[in-house]
């Protein structure tokens, strides 16, 4: 090959340069158009020199800048700066200055640009309305905000900013600094606008999520007697995607038909994009399987939606496609197929997506390698997983959350914890994560425990946060903190959903604060069947069973269709409320007025219902009658009240129908232990715990916690471990006192030990309830003899458990509640 020295550079000839013929002017020029390459076009400008073509006339000088320029990298362009300030130029030309003006801008490089823009003002050379839209665009691509409003002082100086080109750049460059409303007074300010001024603002709005001023601009475009262009077209198509409005993005595609637009890969991509978005996956997939030119963001569109939407096998079926006779898979098209194999826990494919990640070198994409992770712990495939977390060279937040959320979902709360702790940097997805690991795993006090530490770190939480929190408090019968909850949801401004709302509904409903619980639900703006639910539950609670009848008419007044689980709550608050006939009203109803089947849940809520009344036959027949196999909760419930009503024939019945079923059940051992108890027949008693003895069945003691200024205290009967063990004594010995003086008598007959009367009315003084209550009084006020602060709390009555209130004046009734239900307390300072 010909070669031509070059000072301190040997570079090839091009094939047209290596002709025999001599460098003409014209010649010159073609040569410069057909340079591909910096080396061709430095030895074609060393000839150049050579000659002394540079600087005739002819513009050749210019032609060398334009090539450099179009060349577009950043050693060419300044090869092409170095040129205009070494080569004895005297003065470039304003061509010449917008040339590489518009050069750097295009590279992305906005700060040599401006600083181009300055020195040529320095220089005395006046800019025109080109040099303007090339320097906005730099400033734009570097989101100089200053620097470009300054431009566009010197553009009203110079009188341009009624150029039509200028105000286009000045409204593009408000709008990618996000000064869309600035963008939009220059337009408002144009006298003539062309397709490019329309779509410039309708983009800024599009980008600025206004997308519904970018779709009524557009209509206002179409009403001026504009027609868009493509470009717009996708802008409002996108615009209607994100509204996910189906009716106006089908408005806006019945004008592109009219118009005539012709359809590119980019709108038939937006269009895919904006039916799946809008639900309408069918007319998503009908465009996408019409389009014979499919190429990879289409690909890559509806496979990303498809895994949005949960159509997990569509996505792959896709890949399947795109593998036959579509582009090659790239790091998005990796993304939607790992992330569908965790949806399906499909291994097989989650391991080969896994490998083409590998041999195509895309694992040094963080958001990959988080999704291996992901996938490979959705299927079950913990080992794997953390083997590539370790050899993972960057581990971002996002990393460390799908390892948690991973072992979250396989159930390993603790070593979930342990890397939580181990964390250096948390993000809010983190806690989410991990607080509502913890109150799945029914650990509410520590759920609570991590929020606070939330708090003390200045991270302020948001919905997700809070339903965990809403949880544990509810559970916990926290109110203090139930109220300060809902407190710090107003206060934060934390959107109040269907879901949130419903769940501070129950949460109050749990605690015991029927009132706040129904002014959620009366100041709920939308309510579904689970919030009218969870109301209707608020007075099962209450065993309000009127209350309950009322609250479901409301619903069918309001066009709302009960499920099944309404007519739990329902039930419930029947059973609790001791109203066999609206119970059977309300069971019966559900086939004949409603049209939904009783489960086998509602058998055992009238069961319940039947056994808390005393009707055992009747209960015994509905469970002999009904037309699936009783479970063992059935029967348990039956077991309950054949222990109230005393029933030991029954019983024994029920307890061996139990047994079969659940043979592992402490429960079922200790009812029938009791029932023979309270008949005086302790040799049966006896048996009965040898049985237990010898199966290695253990009763599990109950338990009532007590929350003092935020802190959950949770005591068993007999408890003397309390810190604060001896000022509990003498608080009970005082309550006992005051129970005596107003005429209460312990019912022994609950006391289910062959011990004498003595020994039966001590362990009753001792029920873990007695102790909350004791504990709740020295704590929360000083306690003289003539007062005693108002709490809420359980004693025993003659009959059955109640919900009473003690105040100094003595004790009074508030409401039932289910025998065997495990109460908490909550404290009212």
């Amino acid at each position: 090959m010909a070669t031509t020295l070059h000072p301190s550079l040997i570079v090839s000839v091009p094939t047209s340069v290596k002709e025999a013929k001599p460098i003409t002017t014209k010649s010159s020029q073609k040569l410069l158009a057909n340079c591909k390459t910096l080396n061709e076009l430095k030895q074609l400008h060393c000839d150049m020199m050579k000659k002394g073509l540079c600087h005739k006339p002819g513009g050749h000088f210019n032609k060398l800048v334009a090539a450099c320029v179009q060349i577009g990298t950043l050693e060419s362009l300044d090869y092409a700066r170095n040129a205009v300030q070494d080569d004895g130029v005297s003065m470039p030309s304003l061509y010449v200055y917008n040339c590489l003006i518009r050069g750097y801008a295009s590279a992305g490089l906005g700060e040599e640009a401006i600083l181009l823009y300055i020195q040529m003002v320095v220089m005395g050379m006046v800019p025109d309305n080109y040099t303007f839209p090339f320097l906005l665009s730099a400033c734009s691509k570097t989101m100089a905000l200053s620097e470009g409003v300054q431009v566009h002082g010197a553009a009203v100086k110079m009188g341009l900013d009624g150029d039509t080109f200028v105000d286009n750049s000045l409204i593009h460059f408000y709008a990618e600094c996000g000064k869309v409303e600035l963008g939009r007074k220059v337009f408002d300010k144009m006298l003539e606008r062309n397709v490019v001024s329309w779509t410039s603002l309708i983009n800024g709005y599009a980008g600025r999520d206004l997308t519904k001023e970018a779709v009524s601009l557009f209509f206002q475009m179409v009403e001026a007697g504009v027609e868009p262009n493509p470009v717009t077209m996708v802008c409002v198509i996108s615009a209607c995607a994100k509204l996910k409005d189906l009716e106006l993005g089908k408005k806006v595609c019945a004008y592109v038909g009219e118009s005539g637009v012709e359809l590119n890969a980019l709108m038939v991509n937006a269009l895919v994009d904006m039916y799946m978005k809008c639900g309408d996956i069918c007319s998503a997939k009908r465009i996408f399987y019409e389009c014979t030119d499919k190429n990879l963001v289409m690909y890559n569109t509806i496979m990303s939606n498809y895994v949005y939407h949960g159509w997990a096998g569509d996505a792959l079926g896709v890949l399947d496609e795109m593998l036959r006779k579509g582009p090659r898979p790239d790091k998005v098209t990796m993304l939607s197929t790992i992330a569908a194999c965790a949806h399906l826990g499909d291994l097989s494919v989650g391991k080969s997506s896994h490998a083409y990640v590998l041999r195509n070198g895309l694992e040094c994409w963080d958001n990959i390698l988080n999704a291996i992770v992901d996938m490979y712990m959705k299927c079950g495939e913990r080992g794997a997983a953390c083997k590539v977390f370790e050899h993972m060279p960057k581990k971002t937040v996002v990393t460390w959350n799908s390892l948690i959320a991973g072992l979250v979902r396989d159930g390993d709360v603790e070593l979930a914890w342990r890397i939580f702790d181990d964390m250096q940097e948390r993000d809010l997805v983190s806690w989410n994560t991990m607080i509502n690991a913890l109150v799945q795993a029914s650990m509410f006090e520590e759920a609570i425990e991590l929020f606070r530490e939330m708090q003390n770190q200045g991270i302020e939480g948001d919905r997700l946060t809070m339903m965990g929190i809403v949880s544990a408090c509810g559970y916990l019968g926290a109110l203090d903190l139930a109220k300060w909850v809902c407190t710090y949801i107003e206060k934060n401004g934390i959107h109040m959903d269907l879901q949130l709302g419903t769940a501070l509904v129950d949460m109050f409903s749990r605690c015991g604060d029927p009132s706040s619980a129904m002014h959620v639900f009366r100041r709920m703006e939308k309510r579904d069947v689970s919030a009218w639910t969870a109301a209707i539950g608020v007075m099962a609670m209450e065993g309000n069973t009127e209350g309950a009848i009322e609250l479901f008419n409301e619903m069918l007044k309001h066009k709302v269709k009960p499920d099944d689980v309404v007519f739990v709550a329902l039930l419930s608050a029947c059973s609790h409320g001791g109203s066999v006939d609206q119970g059977r009203q309300v069971f019966w109803s559900m086939e004949k007025t409603h049209g939904t089947s009783p489960h086998i849940v509602h058998y055992g809520c009238m069961v319940d219902l039947l056994g808390r009344a005393g009707l055992l036959e009747e209960a015994l027949h509905l469970i002999q009658s009904m037309p699936m196999e009783p479970n063992d909760v059935m029967w348990g419930s039956l077991l309950a009240a054949c222990r109230k009503h005393k029933n030991v024939e029954l019983a024994h019945y029920a307890a061996e129908k139990l047994t079969q079923l659940a043979p592992e059940r402490a429960g079922t051992h200790v009812l029938l232990s009791n029932i023979y108890a309270s008949a005086g027949k302790w040799t049966d008693v006896a048996r009965v715990r040898m049985q237990m003895k010898e199966k290695g069945v253990q009763k599990v003691p109950g338990s009532s916690s007590i929350e003092v200024h935020g802190l959950i205290h949770e005591f068993t009967s007999g408890d003397e471990s309390h810190a604060e063990n001896t000022q509990i004594e003498l608080m009970l010995q005082e309550i006992n006192c005051r129970l005596s003086g107003i005429g209460y008598v312990p019912d022994t007959t609950n006391v289910l030990l062959d011990v004498d009367e003595q020994e039966k009315e001590h362990l009753l003084s001792r029920h873990s309830e007695k102790l909350a209550i004791a504990y709740g009084l020295i704590t929360t006020a000083q306690v003289g003899k003539s007062q005693l602060e108002t709490i809420t709390g359980i004693i025993f009555s003659k009959k059955d458990f109640v919900l009473v209130e003690i105040t100094g004046n003595g004790f009074s009734k508030r409401e039932p509640l289910p025998s065997g239900l495990q109460i908490n307390f909550a404290v009212h300072n």
